[in-house]
């Protein structure tokens, strides 16, 4: 099969190459799956799963690319819920060869099933910001409907998530970003915008929730808008400051087969739209990955016609 590996962690995106790579056979509860699309997201090639494995051995070269779209062809020893033919979409375990590549052996219950009439596009969009907007509003937020909510990087693939799914839950929803975002995230579904290399974010006042995507500075700043009771969730990293009478949590997102199919139903039906920005065929994603000016959002791989 044809698949994208990376070898050299200094060389980021440039030191990717395509390349003949046998293809994966199905595991004890694993499926294979024929990729139809691949999602991917810049900064896998700083997280350590990419080069080493669960022990620290080196395991290049790897396959990056933790989401897909695609059609099961093989089913391993035990598996259950998934069948041969069937159309999915869902994310890969971390430490495994990924879905740059024309298949990908999967665990099962990484998968959900995607609907007939969702795009094999729009599926490998959805899952790491679908469920990283789901897991960081509703299972570590607790969002509740009338509460308030700052979301960071309002306009990128997960950002635009988080607006729109907090706007269904009945939050009051500010979104944050550069001045060029600003239609954007309110097009989302943002009520306010701050934009944060020009406005001045403490002016928001206080909120229940904010849902960090950014860090650094922004991060400890953001601490100090959380009222009493409230909670800063963050997905990059480590919260360096905590707020003084909240919760302060940081998680890395993880699969749910019933978590994908509760995102997917809502994007089937017209309530989220995801956030697709540069999309390209496997032949032509290296090429893709080392443009200085990728489109914002997320960037999708078209692996099959």
């Amino acid at each position: 099969m044809k698949a994208i590996v990376v070898t050299n962690r200094a060389a980021g995106t440039a030191g990717m190459k395509l390349v003949d790579r046998p293809e994966p056979q199905a595991a004890i509860n694993d499926v294979v799956v024929r990729v139809a699309a691949s999602g991917f997201v810049g900064t896998e090639l700083s997280w350590p799963s990419t080069w080493a494995d669960r022990r620290g051995r080196d395991r290049t070269p790897s396959i990056p690319g933790h989401e897909l779209a695609g059609v099961v062809t093989a089913v391993g020893y035990g598996t259950t819920g998934l069948s041969v033919g069937q159309r999915v979409f869902g994310l890969t375990d971390w430490y495994r060869d990924g879905t740059l590549a024309e298949y990908v052996a999967v665990e099962a219950r990484n998968l959900a099933p995607l609907p007939g009439d969702v795009d094999f596009t729009v599926g490998a969009s959805v899952p790491i910001s679908g469920l990283t907007a789901w897991q960081g509003l509703f299972v570590h937020g607790r969002l509740q409907a009338g509460q308030s909510v700052i979301a960071h990087g309002a306009a990128g693939a997960v950002g635009a998530l988080v607006v729109q799914l907090a706007r269904l839950a009945g939050a009051y929803v500010i979104g944050t970003g550069r001045a060029a975002d600003r239609q954007k995230a309110l097009d989302f579904g943002a009520q306010e915008f701050v934009d944060l290399e020009n406005d001045t974010l403490e002016d928001v006042g206080h909120v229940d929730l904010v849902l960090d995507l950014i860090g650094g500075d922004v991060g400890q700043r953001s601490a100090r808008l959380v009222r009493a009771g409230g909670t800063l969730v963050s997905i990059v990293g480590p919260v360096q400051a905590r707020p003084a009478n909240g919760l302060a949590v940081d998680f890395v997102v993880e699969a749910d087969r019933a978590q994908l199919g509760d995102v997917v139903q809502r994007v089937r039906d017209g309530r989220l739209r995801t956030n697709i920005g540069t999309v390209a065929t496997l032949d032509d994603a290296v090429a893709a990955f080392n443009r200085t000016e990728r489109r914002p959002g997320k960037t999708v791989i078209r692996v099959a016609a």
